[in-house]
């Protein structure tokens, strides 16, 4: 089973799947602090043996692999996430691989993969940072 973070400044869309690609449960979830927020993406989690997570997260986060604030969200106002180590957290409780990029890449590759993309070589999205994106292709 495959687990699914789409971490967004007012809510989090959490969903497990299969490898075919069906969606098995899938919660919405207000984003409040991170402490609450993460309580219920565990209560959904645990009951599913997960064999891997993905996560795309609102920011700024840190992507860079080599940087000692790898997977922290750095300098965001959302009160109480600000230099919040999201993946540290992941990785405590779940050791699984836990793949880690910004809710707007993780929306571009979804396009991309099995969305409106699919059919193109290549996707072009345009993120407003209020949950819309504008996807073209060629």
């Amino acid at each position: 089973m495959l687990g699914a973070i789409e971490a967004g400044g007012t809510k989090f869309v959490c969903a497990v799947g299969n490898d075919k690609g069906d969606v098995i449960d899938k919660i919405n979830i207000r984003t409040t602090t991170p402490e609450q927020t993460l309580t219920n993406v565990f209560e959904l989690f645990d009951k599913h043996n997960l064999s891997f997570i993905g996560i795309g997260s609102f920011g700024p986060i840190d992507i860079n692999k080599n940087s000692k604030k790898y997977g922290f969200i750095t300098t965001t106002p959302k009160k109480g996430w600000n230099n919040f180590n999201f993946l540290g957290v992941m990785k405590e409780r779940y050791s699984v691989p836990i793949a880690w990029t910004t809710d707007v890449n993780a929306a571009t590759y979804g396009e991309y993969k099995k969305g409106n993309g699919k059919v193109r070589t290549s996707v072009l999205v345009s993120e407003s940072g209020v949950g819309q994106l504008l996807i073209t292709g060629y």
